[in-house]
C-alpha cells in the first residue's frame, strides 16, 4: 500500500466520521474503513448516541473479509471498558487486522497512547498520525471538550453587504435567500444545541429546528442566554462562561443577536465563525456585532484564518477558525 493510498482511504473515513456530527455526544464521531488488497471492505462511523462505534460497524460490515486487512481510523481505537460493548482495540485484533492506520490520538486519559502500545503488543503495525490535523477539525466537538472541558462554539451570522444583520426597527426576514437558509438548517441538523440571546427570543420567538425534509428529528436542544425563567423547551444560561456546565453537549451553535455574538466574541469562546452574506446594503440598520472590548485594531489581526468560501443562490459563505495554540 502507498502512501497515497493511505491517504486516500483516511480521506474516505474522514468523510465518514462527518456522518455522526451532532449525534454521537458524548462520543466523538469517529470514521472508520476496512481496506483488504486495495478493496474497501468495511465502512463505518459512530451511530447516534455514540454506539455502536465506527471500528464495530466497519468489522461487523467486513465479516469473514479481515484477516491481513488494515483499518483506517480516524482516532485511536477505544481502549477503555465500557458496560455498553466490547472495546474497539479487542474487536480489531480478534478480527485478525494486520495494520491500522489512525489519525489522531485518543486525548481521553483512559485510552490516550494505550491502544496504540496495546495493538503493537500483539503485532499488529500501527501507524499514526497520517491527516490528523483533519480528522481533529472533522472531530473538532469532541476534542473541544477534552481539552478545553467546554462545547466547540459556532458563530453564525447573516449579514447585509454593509454589515447589518436587520434593519433599523428590528425586521431580519429574510436577509439571506433559500439556499442559505438551507445551508444554515444543515448547519443547525450538525450541532448538539443551539444558543440565541433573551432579546432575539422575544423579538422573534424563534422555533431553531431543523426544517429540511428528513433531518426534522435532527433539531437541536435549545438555549436561551439571560436571566430569570427559560421558556418551555428551553435551557438558560446567564453567561457565556456556563456553557461548560451543559451537559452532553460538545458542540454548539450561537444563531443571535448583536449582543449575544459580542458576548461570546469578548470571551474568546467563538471557535468558528460562518458568514452568510447577502447581496444587499441596509444602511443604518442593526449591526452583526456589538462591542468586544478589542484594545487595538494590531489585537483583531491573526485570529481567525479563512478555511472555505462559496456561493449559496444569490448569497456568499464564509468560515473562518479561530486561531489558537494547541
Amino acid at each position: 500500500m502507498t502512501s497515497a493510498d493511505d491517504a486516500r482511504f483516511m480521506r474516505a473515513a474522514i468523510a465518514l466520521s462527518l456522518r455522526g456530527l451532532g449525534r454521537t455526544t458524548p462520543n466523538p464521531n469517529v470514521g472508520c474503513l476496512i481496506v483488504r488488497d486495495g478493496v474497501i471492505v468495511g465502512r463505518g462511523w459512530t451511530q447516534p448516541g455514540g454506539r455502536p462505534h465506527a471500528e464495530a460497524q466497519a468489522l461487523a460490515q467486513a465479516e469473514g473479509l479481515t484477516t491481513g486487512a488494515t483499518a483506517y481510523v480516524t482516532l485511536e481505537p477505544c481502549f477503555h471498558l465500557s458496560p455498553r460493548g466490547p472495546r474497539c482495540v479487542e474487536l480489531l485484533h480478534r478480527s485478525d487486522i494486520a495494520r491500522v492506520v489512525i489519525a489522531a490520538r485518543d486525548p481521553d486519559p483512559r485510552t490516550n497512547g494505550m491502544s496504540i502500545a496495546w495493538l503493537r503488543d500483539r503485532g499488529i503495525a500501527v501507524d499514526t498520525g497520517l491527516m490528523e490535523a483533519e480528522a481533529q477539525v472533522a472531530m473538532t466537538p469532541f476534542f473541544t471538550r477534552q481539552l478545553w472541558g467546554r462545547p466547540a462554539v459556532t458563530l453564525k451570522l447573516g449579514l447585509s453587504l454593509d454589515g447589518c444583520i436587520a434593519m433599523a426597527d428590528g425586521t431580519s426576514q429574510w436577509i439571506t435567500g433559500p439556499a442559505a437558509r438551507a445551508h444554515a438548517h444543515g448547519e443547525r441538523a450538525r450541532h448538539d444545541a443551539i444558543l440565541v440571546g433573551r432579546g432575539t427570543w422575544w423579538a422573534d420567538s424563534p422555533r431553531l429546528d431543523v426544517r429540511l425534509p428528513g433531518l426534522e428529528d435532527r433539531s437541536p436542544r435549545r438555549i436561551l442566554l439571560g436571566h430569570g425563567d427559560a421558556p418551555e423547551g428551553w435551557s438558560i444560561i446567564d453567561d457565556p462562561a456556563r456553557i461548560a456546565d451543559l451537559d452532553c453537549i460538545a458542540s454548539l451553535l450561537v444563531e443571535g443577536g448583536a449582543q449575544t455574538a459580542a458576548a461570546f466574541l469578548s470571551a474568546d469562546l467563538v471557535d468558528r465563525l460562518i458568514l452568510y452574506r447577502a447581496p444587499i446594503v441596509i444602511g443604518g440598520g442593526k449591526q452583526a456585532v456589538g462591542d468586544i472590548g478589542l484594545p487595538s485594531l494590531d489585537a483583531a489581526h491573526g485570529r481567525w484564518r479563512l478555511t472555505d468560501r462559496r456561493q449559496l443562490g444569490e448569497d456568499s459563505m464564509e468560515v473562518y477558525l479561530r486561531n489558537r495554540a494547541s
